[in-house]
């Protein structure tokens, strides 16, 4: 139990050394990576729909 007490104190210590984003820079980032999630996934999507297509054709 001791091991574990330790263990926690040391990752609070640890997180007090962290340098933190602030907060409108983390609103950025979130909103660069739902924007570049979303165009990979109209990216693929269509690829995928193209490909559909293709294969339509064939059969």
């Amino acid at each position: 139990m001791k091991k574990l007490f330790n263990y926690l104190k040391k990752s609070r210590e640890e997180l007090g050394k962290v340098s933190w984003p602030s907060r409108q820079t983390t609103i950025n980032h979130t909103g660069i990576v739902i924007a570049i999630s979303i165009a990979v996934a109209v990216f693929l999507g269509a690829i995928d729909y193209g490909l559909n297509k293709v294969l339509e054709l064939f059969i």
